[in-house]
Parts: structure tokens; C-alpha cells; sequence
């Protein structure tokens, strides 16, 4: 499928992967960078703080030197914000969903998981060799068929995304915990791109649904919203703690360096000064790019606004024009997505201007109407 992804890059003769910037000013539309703090002086001054009095790595995996003051802080920092009891961090997202379930399922387990979940969460369910059944997406019904379907399982899960990456929709998250309980099956929820976003307070996905009791697994990745890097796997104290000692993703890596430990308690600390401001921009340019789509918008809940192109040399296509036009963007293209629903994601994170917004939006009305 990457051999494939690469003859249509080279016929439109652009790539979207490597890019030339030179001198040339871009409307950054294809970061994750939802509320503008990976340049923030606050977040800026807070990593280079933590070089100052920690040193650019700890140079230990968190079980042995790594497992510093500033780590602990921030892990409990980042439960605490989510309303969970402990945390974990990982040296990356995809290595927090990929590794974590090594220790939670096995061939005796059922993986129930949204069709649309992200690669990260797949490669984590297939390592375990657990039967895996995909439910289609965030449909209630199909899940519920699959749950009274299963029998015989040692432990069954049902894992998902809380907000969709590649088209921003939502999980009905407080329907699958209701399920999960009904059936005995442990949630497990990847919060990427709404943690910092969602909720009256940038919380995430459990504060936006309300939800106290949270009784699964909680996994983020930092380099989203909160602008560092790294990942994190939530939940109770003690599944926590036994995570710690067993996980290899975990133990066998070097730690999160102090640097991006500080940027992200620089950005913590923005959020709880800023989030309501910051926040309400961030939807002001949701809405101002969804309005220039011109009816070609998938999803979109979250923040993020998402072009349904069909096959994968449109999506292309796409890109490469609205890049000729300085506009960076996202191409979502199979095994990412399914075959002919490929799309190009737009984020308008708050840290650009708002004339900024509006030139590319519209770009994006001229672009999406010339035949």
C-alpha cells in the first residue's frame, strides 16, 4: 500500500511527507497543534528551566535513573488533570497504545475495537494475539450484537478512540461505559486529540461526558494539544503500578528527557490560566474552515475539519494544490483509512492568526469550486 501511496506522490510531483520550506511562509493547517503552545514563551522558558536544573536526558529507563522528581510530578500533574488516579508516561504515543496491551489481554481475550481506531491501538491488540473483533464505527448497535455474541472469553475489551483523528468525530463514550458494564468488559480509550481540547476546562473526553468513575484503561498522546511529547497510559492507582514494573514498552526505554517533562508542565499550567480563551479561537476557526467546504466536510465534532476526497490520488492532489497556494495540510490515505474514503484533515490551531484563517479558508472556497 506504501508503494502504491508513493506512485501517486511521484505522478502530482509533490510529496507531502518531506517539504522544501526555504523561505516560504505556510498557513499551518495540518499540525496538532490545537491550542498554540509549542511556541509559547511560557512553555518555551518551562523546558529550558528543566535543562538547567535536570540536563537534556536522564539517561535511564523510568524503573531505574529516569524515574526523577520532575517525571513523578508530572505524571501525577497529568492524572490529576483527567481526573484519574495515576499515570504513566511513555516516550511516545504510539508506544503507550502499542505496548500497554502486552499486559492486558492474551489468545484467551476478546479485542472488541472501532473499526476507525487508530493504527497504534490496532498493532497493540494484535500483539496480544486476542481474538479481535471489529465493531463498525460508533455504532452502539453492532457493538452490543458483538458483546452478546461473545462467550467464553477469559476478559473482553472494547477499545476505542475518543475523538476520531482523521474526520474528528466523537465516541459515545458514556453509551460504551454503559455497555462495558452490562457485559463486564474493561474500556480502553485513547484521548489523543482530546485531551487539552475537550471539556469546559481542556480536560478531555471524561470531562466532556461528565464521567467520574472511569473504570478502564485512559492512554494520550502529549504531543498533540499539549504541545511536548510522549505518551501516557491512566487509570486506577493499582493498575498503575503494576503496569510500571511489567511493561516492557516502558521499562525498556529511556525515559521522557527533562526538557519536554518541563515543556509539559508549561503547557499544563497555560491551559489552566488560558484554556477558555484559547479554547473558544480554536472553535471560531473550526467553524470558519467548515464553512468554506462548500458541503464536502466529513465529520468534524471536534475540532477538526476534514475533506472527503473519495480515492487516494485526490487527497493527494489536494494537498499538493492547497501547498502551491502556502497551505500546509493533512492527506489521509489507505491502509490509514479504508479504500475511496480517504480525506485531507485541516486543523486551525489557535496560534494562528485569525486573517490567517480566513485567507486559507478562502483558498479552500476558490480551490473546492474550480471544476
Amino acid at each position: 500500500m506504501l508503494k502504491r501511496g508513493q506512485e501517486i506522490v511521484t505522478r502530482v510531483g509533490f510529496n507531502p511527507y518531506r517539504a522544501d520550506f526555504d523561505d516560504q511562509h505556510f498557513i499551518d493547517l495540518a499540525s496538532n497543534n490545537y491550542l498554540g503552545l509549542a511556541r509559547h514563551e511560557r512553555v518555551k522558558e518551562a523546558a529550558i528551566r528543566a535543562i538547567h536544573e535536570h540536563g537534556v536526558s536522564l539517561c535511564g529507563t523510568p524503573v531505574a535513573s529516569g524515574h526523577s522528581a520532575l517525571a513523578r510530578e508530572t505524571a501525577r500533574r497529568l492524572a490529576a488533570f483527567c481526573g484519574l488516579e495515576a499515570a504513566l508516561l511513555f516516550p511516545s504515543g504510539y508506544q503507550a497504545n502499542n505496548s500497554v496491551f502486552a499486559l492486558l489481554g492474551g489468545p484467551e481475550d476478546l479485542m472488541l475495537i472501532d473499526r476507525a481506531a487508530h493504527a497504534s491501538l490496532i498493532a497493540g491488540v494484535r500483539f496480544t494475539g486476542a481474538k479481535l473483533w471489529p465493531f463498525a464505527h460508533n455504532s452502539l448497535e453492532h457493538l452490543e450484537t458483538l458483546l452478546k455474541r461473545a462467550k467464553g472469553y477469559r476478559k473482553i475489551f472494547i477499545v476505542t478512540e475518543s475523538v476520531f483523528s482523521t474526520e474528528g468525530s466523537l465516541a459515545p463514550l458514556p453509551d460504551i461505559l454503559a455497555l462495558a458494564r452490562q457485559f463486564n468488559a474493561l474500556p480502553v480509550i485513547d484521548d489523543s486529540h482530546g485531551l487539552g481540547v475537550l471539556g469546559a476546562t481542556g480536560c478531555g473526553v471524561l470531562a466532556h461526558f461528565g464521567v467520574t468513575d472511569f473504570p478502564g484503561i485512559y492512554t494520550a498522546s502529549l504531543g498533540k494539544a499539549l504541545a511536548g511529547m510522549g505518551g501516557m497510559v491512566a487509570g486506577s492507582a493499582a493498575a498503575m503500578e503494576e503496569l510500571e514494573y511489567l511493561c516492557p514498552g516502558l521499562i525498556y526505554s529511556t525515559a521522557l528527557t527533562p526538557p519536554m517533562l518541563g515543556a509539559i508542565n508549561g503547557a499544563l499550567d497555560v491551559i489552566a490560566r488560558d484554556f477558555p480563551e484559547r479554547s473558544a479561537r480554536l472553535w471560531r476557526y473550526k467553524a470558519i474552515i467548515a464553512a468554506a467546504l462548500a458541503g464536502r466536510q466529513s465529520g468534524g465534532e471536534a475540532p477538526i475539519n476534514a475533506v472527503a476526497c473519495g480515492d487516494a490520488e485526490r487527497a493527494i492532489r489536494l494537498c499538493a494544490t492547497l501547498y502551491q497556494h502556502g497551505i500546509l495540510s493533512t492527506p489521509f490515505i489507505e491502509p490509514s483509512v479504508p479504500q475511496n474514503a480517504c480525506v485531507v484533515r485541516l486543523i486551525a490551531g489557535a496560534g494562528l492568526e485569525e486573517d490567517a484563517v480566513h485567507k486559507a479558508a478562502a483558498c479552500l472556497r476558490s480551490v473546492l469550486t474550480t471544476p
